[in-house]
């Protein structure tokens, strides 16, 4: 068996990916893991061969066609079936190995999405699309830069946000994934699922912060080890518990869905909430931590049309706040219900959150979009869904 040595920021998941095995096969050849919340540095995992598909060709079927057939690489193909040749015709073996399909994305997941993947991500999206612009609008409570994503020329400005609670981290490569796709589509003179990606680029400028927790997101999916700065505060915060995978704070125990000034003071005492903790506690004053402060003043320096912040789960759109959205809103959210499959929701007894703030403030249609269903942190199973969902959403605004 193949050994690998746990590295810091090595998941189950995350070493699986790399090895081209299921979470499952490293737990049955490590069920010690499973007993654990999070690998530690230095421990060694046991790792089967990774599990391969195989193929009968039929006579006369060249590598070339089996590749283009199946979606793999040829180059891959070759080599896990040493005496293949580019037109060598029929296999000379009764049965080929079929390595993994060849991903033409980017963005993907490579077990748990984390800052570190965002990172890596935007960095070659940027490189490979002269239509994707990257900018830093401020950091982290832990220094980690706060990015923003900027695609489009237009006069109109749509602003989207993801991952402000840690546990809904499956939301940032949702997003990013549809902005791939966008300017994939728009480089190549094509449309998004029949869209008009070019009328979007000409109307619109989308403006997405993908990961606006990226501390809190590292936190759920690695946990707080023996080298993280803020140890013993969190797992006091967290009540003893070693798992952070309900966490949705950022690493300050402040939850930043209640965080902005819209009747804060009244979601304070309505919450019950005095000190950090993994959720619900909206810190010492409104805006007072620094990633919702970022994302306010991002919008207060050129305020959107139109707002949308990325959640899980539920499958739902809330687009009112107190009487308070404009006449348009109703009529938006029942748009992107029909665009989606979601549920429009009226939703009351809830303040503080960024949608609330930003109707408050700017008298525009603000909207909390739920996406997926299920548990948090929702499994990789439903990202592909959520990437389609997320771009449905969007299109259907970006629509006129």
């Amino acid at each position: 068996m193949l050994q690998h040595t746990v590295r810091r920021g090595d998941t189950v998941a995350r070493v699986a990916a790399v090895y081209g095995l299921t979470p499952g096969h490293v737990i049955q050849g490590n069920p010690w893991a499973a007993g654990q919340e999070y690998l530690i540095p230095g421990q060694v995992l046991f790792l089967p061969s990774a599990p391969r598909a195989r193929y009968a060709p039929a006579e006369g079927e060249s590598p070339e066609e089996i590749a283009g057939r199946l979606g793999v690489s040829l180059e891959e193909l070759e080599r896990f079936n040493p005496g293949l040749s580019p037109g060598s015709g029929a296999a000379p073996h009764p049965l080929w190995v079929m390595p993994p399909p060849a991903s033409r994305s980017m963005v993907r997941l490579r077990g748990e999405y984390g800052p570190a993947h965002l990172e890596e991500d935007l960095e070659r999206l940027a490189g490979k699309y002269a239509a994707i612009r990257v900018e830093t609008i401020g950091t982290s409570v832990m220094g980690k830069p706060l990015r923003a994503v900027r695609i489009g020329k237009g006069p109109r400005l749509l602003h989207v946000n993801a991952a402000l609670h840690a546990n809904e981290w499956l939301t940032a490569p949702a997003l990013l994934a549809f902005i791939e796709q966008y300017a994939e589509a728009f480089a190549a003179g094509g449309s998004w699922n029949g869209r008009p990606v070019r009328h979007w680029y000409r109307n619109w400028t989308l403006c997405a912060v993908p990961m606006a927790n990226p501390d809190g997101v590292e936190l759920v999916q690695e946990g707080a080890g023996e080298d993280h700065p803020r140890r013993t505060e969190l797992l006091r915060w967290n009540g003893g518990r070693r798992s952070f995978r309900h966490w949705k704070a950022n690493v300050s125990g402040v939850d930043l869905g209640d965080q902005f000034p819209a009747y804060w003071e009244e979601e304070r005492k309505r919450r019950g909430r005095i000190g950090p903790a993994p959720s619900d506690y909206g810190g010492a004053a409104p805006l007072c931590e620094p990633e919702a402060a970022a994302l306010a003043a991002l919008c207060q320096s050129a305020p959107p049309d139109i707002a949308v912040s990325l959640h899980s789960q539920g499958r739902e759109i809330y687009w009112n706040y107190r009487g308070m959205e404009p006449g348009e809103s109703a009529g938006l959210a029942n748009r992107l219900a029909a665009a989606s499959g979601y549920r429009a929701v009226e939703l009351t007894g809830s303040d503080a959150g960024f949608k609330d703030w930003f109707i408050l403030k700017f008298g525009r249609p603000g909207f909390t979009v739920e996406l997926g269903l299920g548990r948090n942190p929702l499994p990789p199973e439903e990202f592909e869904d959520m990437v389609l969902e997320t771009g449905q959403i969007l299109a259907e605004l970006m629509k006129n």
